[in-house]
């Protein structure tokens, strides 16, 4: 079985659907400050790749959170629809954008060290802080 399939998907208005040609079964949550306040919580994603289509993006407005990523949304019902690295032109999207799979499993967590102790998750997953993020992801 492989690890990815393509994932079909939309923001809550209908207006940008998405399709990921390689969209990953495994999902993580990412706790840092910045995910919490654009989500109002933890930001649950899958990885995308780089081969990523969209209908309807005229309706993408983007906001570069930092030198190296930038966040997409929806500029008609506000659906948070990527987070993209730049250099890669890598899409970590929200899983649920793409509805319900049997096939996702939950097994990693980044940024832990930033996450609040008013919440927790059962599910045994790899876990990494902000620094380690930093030196596995962040172009130097």
């Amino acid at each position: 079985m492989s690890n990815t399939s393509i994932g079909h998907g939309h923001c809550l208005c209908g207006k940008v659907k998405v399709t990921a040609n390689e969209m990953s079964h495994s999902v993580g949550t990412c706790h840092c400050d910045m995910c919490r306040r654009w989500t109002g919580g933890p930001l649950m994603v899958v990885d995308c790749g780089a081969d990523v289509v969209f209908e309807g993006a005229e309706n993408i407005k983007t906001y570069e959170s930092s030198a190296w990523a930038e966040r997409g949304f929806c500029a008609n019902c506000g659906n948070h629809l990527f987070y993209r690295l730049k250099e890669s032109n890598q899409y970590i999207m929200p899983v649920g954008i793409f509805g319900n799979d049997e096939n996702l499993v939950f097994d990693h967590q980044i940024f832990i060290d930033e996450k609040p102790g008013y919440y927790c998750f059962s599910n045994e997953t790899q876990n990494m802080t902000g620094a380690e993020v930093f030196a596995k992801y962040a172009p130097e």
